[in-house]
């Protein structure tokens, strides 16, 4: 079997020759009238009309006088019959290859056979490949590293950023038609906050100081609520320096809207419409296998109550509780106790052994003051707060709030956080004195709802990394990619 650089020596030997033969290889600009599928569907309009099309060479099959050249674009597969009347075409077809890109010009026919064909008069090269594709690709460090590759060998690869792709319009769409602003904030922040995470740091030459990438949108959209907006949503990226997992990367699309006026009640059912709009519209149904779970999100979610299931699971109540017991319950279940610095993480360790086993749709409401700082106390029951966050197929799928807008509470939970983080606990939040000041002249009363795309990996039934079209990992050169530029320093 040739090794890639004898075949690659090939195609730069075909190259060479079409360069002498006057063929630009790379032209700048190409023709097309239809996609590959109009002209399958459109064929009673189109037959023996003149067309024009595009796409990658998928096969090229030669029978004496004629030729078939299988192409592929983005809409499906099509073949071009080169008749025996073709000559110039059959002496181009050696100098093509699978992987090539072209543009064919001819008339919309039935070859013999009945398959439905462009009857090409030309064909113009529009990419000459160098390296030939696979005609498959299974290697997951392979397909990962080189994904433009697994797209275009793998169908069903690149549909799924098809479906990720719809997953967010449906997303802005229904905030947008219940009279959401977005408004796109900074990545790059002084102060980071809004959730319990470990940031990535940065530095401006231009200021010459360090800056943060954003951990969430939370503070700065908070911001805009009072500014003045009511409605106001963002959909980027946010970067938390975390480890890998089936579900987080420390890079990944979050999105997070704040309704000024409205209470966690009214965010909860307008989340709860949000998320069946916006699954339906990705997947088409609301019933979905995952995993081992069968979930129908069809009909109103149960709401359970946070400190409920921690004494009904582990006979404690998380309000009265000392760590030492907590680390017991940890230790008795057998999960990780070492890195229990403070109750709060250890109460969440115990609830995500619960969660893990829960089919969902459900609301977990209620929770804990001291698990929650930026979240709103219930007035009837102060040692809880106004959260909900909705579990699907074991998993934590968004964060719901009503927003805490009290200057001086704000600044005592900052503070508080800051503290811990003083002690040693990176991932708690620091003191932002700004937002503060913001709130000292006053935000109203709002809720506040995020989540991250790891609700469409959820659906889809893929890990983190597959879910992303370009996930990061470690650099590195293939040998055999430098043994072909042996001149260039990589």
């Amino acid at each position: 079997m040739a090794t890639l650089k004898e075949l690659r020596d090939e195609r730069l030997r075909k190259l060479q020759d079409l360069k002498e033969k006057g063929i630009e290889p790379y032209p700048a600009r190409a023709q097309r009238t239809h996609t590959l599928q109009q002209i399958k569907d459109q064929f009673a309009d189109l037959e023996n009309q003149q067309v024009s099309v595009v796409g990658r060479i998928q096969a090229i099959r030669k029978f004496g006088k004629i030729a078939f050249v299988v192409i592929k674009d983005q809409t499906g597969e099509l073949q071009l019959f080169v008749g025996p009347d073709q000559s110039a075409i059959i002496e181009l077809l050696p100098l093509l290859d699978s992987g090539d890109f072209v543009e064919g010009h001819g008339p919309v026919i039935k070859t013999k056979t009945g398959e439905v064909s462009v009857g090409v008069t030309e064909i113009k090269l529009l990419t000459k490949s160098l390296r030939s594709l696979p005609t498959e690709l299974t290697n997951k460090e392979e397909r990962l590293r080189r994904r433009y590759v697994d797209m275009a060998v793998n169908d069903d690869v690149r549909q799924r950023f098809v479906r990720r792709s719809r997953f967010w319009q449906a997303t802005r769409d229904f905030l947008n038609q219940n009279g959401f602003t977005e408004i796109n904030i900074p990545v790059l922040e002084h102060t980071t906050g809004g959730a319990d995470a470990n940031p990535f740091v940065t530095h401006m030459d231009a200021l010459d100081q360090d800056f943060y990438l954003r951990i969430s949108h939370e503070l700065p959209l908070k911001r805009l609520l009072g500014a003045g907006f009511e409605k106001v949503y963002d959909i980027g990226p946010r970067f938390r320096n975390e480890n890998y997992s089936d579900e987080h990367l420390p890079e990944h699309i979050a999105m997070e809207w704040y309704w000024a006026y409205a209470d966690w009640q009214q965010g909860i059912q307008f989340q709860e419409d949000l998320f069946k709009h916006v699954l339906e519209q990705t997947f088409g149904t609301l019933q979905f296998k995952l995993g081992n779970f069968d979930v129908n999100l069809e009909g109103d979610w149960p709401r359970w109550d946070y400190a409920q299931v921690i004494k009904d699971h582990y006979g404690l109540d998380p309000f009265s509780c000392t760590l030492e017991e907590v680390k017991q319950a940890l230790k008795d279940n057998k999960l990780e106790v070492a890195q229990t610095e403070n109750k709060a993480r250890g109460i969440d360790k115990l609830w995500k052994n619960v969660r893990k086993d829960v089919a969902g749709p459900i609301w977990l409401i209620n929770t804990p003051l001291f698990v929650s700082p930026l979240a709103k106390a219930n007035p009837d029951r102060p040692e809880t707060t106004q959260r909900a966050q909705v579990v699907i197929a074991g998993s934590e799928l968004c964060n719901l709030f009503s927003e805490l807008n009290d200057p001086q509470e704000q600044l005592a939970r900052f503070v508080e956080q800051q503290n811990m983080r003083d002690a040693g606990d990176d991932e708690a939040m620091m003191l932002d004195i700004d937002y503060v000041e913001m709130l000292e002249y006053g935000m109203p009363p709002a809720c506040g709802l995020g989540f991250s795309e790891r609700v469409f990996w959820i659906f889809e039934g893929v890990s983190a990394r597959e879910g992303v079209p370009f996930p990061q990992l470690r650099a590195e050169i293939d040998p055999v990619t430098a043994g072909l530029y042996p001149d260039v320093k990589l």
